[in-house]
């Protein structure tokens, strides 16, 4: 299992927009390079994508505040 981890601080968001749906959910497949949420810091938003592939299961809320480092999800 490999852990996704934040590549910088700030607010993580699994959707592209409030109105869209989540990149990825728990139990989704996914592939290398995948991008499955989002870093926003003032107003920057930057791609987080999968380093691996397998099943995702998010560890981080949507929305939720993330330091660098801090595991974002778990890929099995």
């Amino acid at each position: 299992m490999a852990q996704l981890l934040s590549p910088l601080p700030g607010t993580f968001y699994r959707k592209p927009a409030p109105d869209k749906p989540n990149y990825k959910n728990d139990g989704d497949t996914v592939a290398k390079g995948d991008v499955v949420g989002l870093i926003e810091v003032m107003k920057s938003f930057n791609e987080v994508t999968a380093e691996s592939a397998g099943k995702i299961s998010f560890v981080a809320e949507n929305e939720e505040p993330v330091m660098a480092g801090q595991p974002l999800a778990e890929i099995a």
